[in-house]
């Protein structure tokens, strides 16, 4: 069996393949050290470009498994992209649960900074004034609602549930899980925003959800509710978000995802003083590649042996 690999991967992957495995390495430009016509499994570095992903489709078209260490594959299912893998009957398999261990303890993070006013204490600190009075508040009691329950919806959960915040959640396919007091259906978790003091965004970005937080959410928010996106940035209408933002519908947003990555400096984002931007970055652990390597060996291993694969994305939904 021969398996393309990325250059930046490759050889940490390598010597955890079987020895009847033979590898074809490919840059991120979409150039191969070798013939990769007969190759059936491809394993993809992050985000991989459309044009690229099309070099790499025509070199090989033998290929049969994609994995790509992304959980969110909206880059790769892209119309066109899509229409290829339903007719070339490509499996395609995600990162899902790689990242959901760090992106939940980003997520209480931006919990406890907004609830302890860290952002304030540490302008503080820089200035050498002593001041009391905050409205610090406790997390116990609060309500959590995570609009998107799968693998980080879930760790997230758990670590809430923690510090004894009551957690509710969404999901396309509702049922009930551990560290949830309740788990409703797509089309229900608007009804439980104005109980949340919390939001958090973690729903795939797919043809479905792409502006999902519009302005009629927002304006569900209670005015002390703190929103938090740690998944795409288009999955919220954006200008919606910063009328809601600069007009104080609520108290503000930590927002790890935007839709036009890096940033521009001119974003009004920046400058808002009740938003906390960060650069993409909550999923980034010095843990990741070896969860993503493990994850990969054994679904090869499924592979070979016509096991069913982990992960495998619904092509038509995206995700």
């Amino acid at each position: 069996m021969k398996i393309i690999l990325p250059t930046d991967l490759a050889a940490d992957i390598e010597p955890h393949l079987p020895p009847n495995t033979a590898v074809v390495r490919v840059d991120t430009d979409g150039n191969f050290d070798g013939d990769a016509s007969d190759a059936e499994v491809y394993f993809s570095w992050y985000l991989v470009k459309s044009h690229i992903l099309d070099k790499i489709l025509a070199a090989a078209p033998r290929i049969r498994w994609h994995h790509a260490p992304n959980a969110g594959v909206n880059h790769i299912l892209t119309p066109t992209h899509t229409a290829i893998y339903l007719e070339r009957d490509i499996i395609l398999t995600n990162g899902a649960g790689v990242h959901a261990i760090p992106i939940a303890e980003f997520v209480i993070t931006f919990i406890l900074a907004h609830a302890k006013h860290l952002r304030e204490l540490y302008a503080l600190q820089a200035e050498h004034y002593w001041k009391r009075g905050f409205n610090i508040q406790e997390l116990k009691g609060s309500t959590l609602l995570i609009i998107g329950a799968g693998h980080i919806g879930q760790e997230i959960a758990a670590r809430a549930q923690a510090f004894g915040i009551r957690v509710l959640g969404s999901r396309r396919h509702p049922q009930a899980l551990p560290n949830f007091e309740k788990v409703v259906g797509a089309d229900e978790w608007r009804s439980l925003l104005p109980e949340a003091d919390y939001v958090v965004i973690a729903t795939p970005l797919t043809k479905d959800t792409k502006g999902l937080i519009d302005e009629a959410a927002l304006r569900l928010l209670r005015p002390s509710a703190y929103l938090i996106n740690i998944a795409r940035g288009a999955v919220v209408d954006e200008p919606a978000l910063l009328k809601a933002l600069g007009e104080g519908w609520f108290a503000g947003a930590a927002l790890d995802t935007l839709v036009t990555e890096p940033l521009p400096p001119e974003s009004p984002f920046w400058s808002l003083p009740n938003v906390f931007v960060t650069p993409h970055c909550t999923a980034h652990s010095p843990r990741t590649k070896e969860r993503t390597i493990a994850l990969f060996i054994d679904n090869l291993r499924r592979y070979q042996m016509g096991q069913p694969l982990r992960n495998v994305v619904d092509k038509e939904a995206g995700y």
